[in-house]
């Protein structure tokens, strides 16, 4: 258990914060539905066409035992939807070489080692450099799962080395086809990712004036909710605009009118709470101003979602100065503050040694292995499965991987009856379970964003349709072993998730409101003074302001990753509180000097 791995009772001469709880795991929560994501739709129909087309061409050479390997490079079609295209691009590929290369050590594994026990170690230690990796890169969903779940599998399906150039081209070749199907949509709505994340910051923003609007200037939990979610909408909004390229004078315009939209969604977030205090006397929203602002904001954004032409902003001088100085240099509308490492530093600096990442890593080498051992002592002869399952649970923290195990374990189950009850189609014919396969896929993607174990009912007939391609296994043998696998999976990768604790939770903490009074210590020279005046001082004040936003939203992660360890120091509230607060008044500050007096507009 560690050094936090103490009785929790502690003498009044113990250190503050150093007391250890014991927190409750909820169940509620981890079943209740929530809305699903708005563009939940593009990731369905590109896997949907990048897994129809070798599907059917497989079909009609009659190789369907091939199929495992052109699921590999189709199921890179669900990555990188919230990217631009130039950025989609660019990180297609790298998931198409991980899934290829990720594969290709699977195949040769299969083909070289006979004992299962040692390919389940082999898989767990894939799995978790897949987990690290893509949490690493911040790759987004399905993130670790899918490259997990076709190794996995690989690691177990009977295999000679001379078939590996076949295999591994096979993976490639519809990899290159899922970039082609993801890039296809530029050709129609060349802006629609970053029109897309704009609005999400117009929503943020206006939620956040209506928030505070309905609660007559106090600070309840939902206002400081609301006011994290406009923050950090805000702040994915510019990342995204910082990939975005301005190589045309078309472009340039689309992207300059973003960037307008973009600033006056962070005005509006950043000088809220008047009432509170956390604006200074003068700020330009007044509690009746609030909502015809808000209904603005909320217009704007679904002119964006709606692909119409882009609205005119108003902008202060110091705005303006801002985007027209900044936008001539080669870093686009607004480069990141220096001292930011970007790109493969930034990777390798949450993989260095003492980075938070390091103990999830440990959490699914370990659970995967066990769980996968436990698998093959209960009589699963390909404990794969239990590896995936084990594998896909852990989370942030042991809170969302025990949500996460109970969501698998009931959606596993309920897929299994699903699975059941298609029996009678599928015995129809190959062509019969293609058409299944795919309609689950898309059942999937439609679900699972609504919560995890609605998309699992769904997962999993579509895995077993997979191993059915490849192999003709006894329905009742393949249900008894996915459900074998599935609690045992889940059992063992949820105790491991317990005992291996995550002892940097608590020191995130302390990173982070380190980070947060620098970022203010950087900011605080700049509020003493008037509105921006020159390109100069605009630029400095934006990268404060960045930085400050940047930290703040750190520190709100980081607070909610500790507070779902079961097992750790406590938290210390006061203090990131008072952080907090002193954070978004520095920080509404630096929107004011750039602001004012644009929103009067």
């Amino acid at each position: 258990m560690g050094k936090h791995g103490k009785p929790s009772g502690k003498s009044a001469h113990d250190a503050p914060g150093s007391v250890v709880r014991a927190r409750p795991l909820p169940v509620r929560s981890a079943v209740r539905l929530r809305r699903p994501v708005d563009i939940w739709h593009k990731p369905a129909l590109s896997a949907l066409v990048a897994l129809a087309i070798p599907d059917l061409t497989l079909y009609a050479l009659g190789r369907l035992d091939l199929i495992l390997y052109t699921s590999a490079g189709a199921m890179c079609a669900l990555y990188a939807h919230g990217l631009p295209y130039a950025a989609r691009a660019r990180t297609l590929p790298w998931v198409v070489l991980g899934m290829v290369a990720s594969l290709g050590v699977a195949l040769t594994a299969a083909s070289l080692i006979a004992s299962t026990a040692l390919l389940v170690v082999c898989a767990s230690l894939v799995a978790a450099a897949h987990k690290m990796v893509c949490d690493a890169t911040r790759i987004g969903p399905p993130g670790n799962v899918i490259l997990t779940f076709i190794t996995a599998s690989a690691f177990f399906v009977p295999q000679h080395l001379g078939q590996l150039p076949l295999h591994l081209a096979l993976a490639f070749g519809t990899g290159v086809l899922a970039w082609l199907v993801c890039m296809a949509p530029a050709l129609i709505r060349p802006q629609g990712p970053e029109r897309i994340v704009v609005a999400r910051a117009l929503e943020a923003a206006a939620g956040l004036l209506r928030t505070e609007a309905g609660t007559g200037g106090a600070a309840p939990a939902g206002v400081a909710h609301a006011r994290h979610a406009a923050a950090a909408a805000v702040n994915a909004a510019w990342h995204t605009l910082f990939l975005v390229p301005a190589r045309t004078p078309d472009t340039a315009a689309a992207r300059a009118g973003l960037e307008r939209l973009l600033v006056r969604a962070e005005s509006a977030s950043g000088s809220t709470g008047l009432a509170r205090g956390v604006a200074a006397p003068g700020a330009p929203y007044a509690a009746g101003f609030a909502g015809a602002e808000a209904e603005r904001l909320g217009g704007w954004a679904r002119e964006l979602r709606g692909g119409r032409p882009l609205p005119e902003v108003a902008l202060s001088a110091a705005q303006a100065e801002e985007l027209a100085g900044v936008a001539a240099e080669a870093w686009g509308p607004r480069r990141p503050g220096p001292g930011h490492p970007r790109g493969v530093r930034a990777v390798l600096a949450r993989l260095a040694p003492g980075a938070p990442l390091l103990p999830i890593g440990a959490r699914v080498a370990v659970g995967c292995v066990l769980a996968g051992w436990a698998s093959m002592a209960v009589g699963v002869g390909h404990p794969y499965w239990a590896v995936v399952t084990a594998a896909s649970i852990y989370q942030a923290n042991t809170t969302l991987s025990w949500q996460r195990a109970l969501q698998r374990t009931l959606g596993n189950l309920l897929g299994l009856l699903l699975y059941t009850a298609l029996l009678p189609l599928i015995h129809l014919g190959p062509l019969a379970m293609i058409a299944l396969a795919l309609a689950c896929q898309l059942g999937a993607e439609a679900t699972i964003t609504r919560n995890y174990w609605l998309g699992s009912v769904w997962v999993t007939p579509m895995a077993l349709l997979l191993t059915e391609f490849g192999s003709q296994v006894p329905a009742t043998t393949l249900i008894a072993d996915r459900w074998l696998d599935t609690v045992v999976g889940a059992a063992v990768g949820l105790a491991c998730c317990v005992l291996v604790t995550n002892r940097r939770a608590a020191d995130r903490i302390e990173v982070a409101l380190e980070r947060v009074a620098a970022a203010e210590a950087v900011a605080s020279p700049l509020l003493r003074e008037g509105a921006a005046t020159g390109v100069d001082e605009a630029r400095e004040i934006g990268w404060a302001r960045d930085r400050l936003a940047g930290c703040l939203v750190e520190l709100r992660e980081a607070v909610e990753v500790a507070a779902g360890e079961w097992w750790q120091r406590a938290v210390p509230e006061e203090r990131i509180v008072h952080a907090e607060q002193r954070g978004h008044r520095a920080l509404a500050g630096l929107v004011r000097r750039l602001t004012a007096p644009a929103l009067a507009a």
